[in-house]
């Protein structure tokens, strides 16, 4: 995984949802980050990074404001 590619990805899947035009596309895009989040805490955690968890709390954050299922 390239992580900085990863985060990059996340922190543009915010910027489109601070920027969206509507509610459906704001929900879309947290969803997108909140998927990100997902698989970068993943990836952390099976380093054994301590970082893992603050990326746990960024997917499950995001994925309350979307209102998608948290995974």
């Amino acid at each position: 995984m390239d992580i900085n590619h990863e985060y990059a990805a996340h922190q543009s899947a915010l910027m489109r949802a601070d920027g969206a035009a509507s509610a459906e596309q704001r929900q879309r895009q947290f969803a997108a980050a909140s998927r990100i989040a997902a698989r970068i805490s993943a990836f952390q955690h099976d380093l054994g990074a301590a970082a893992s968890c603050a990326w746990s709390a960024a997917h499950l954050a995001a994925a309350r404001q979307s209102g998608a299922p948290i995974i």
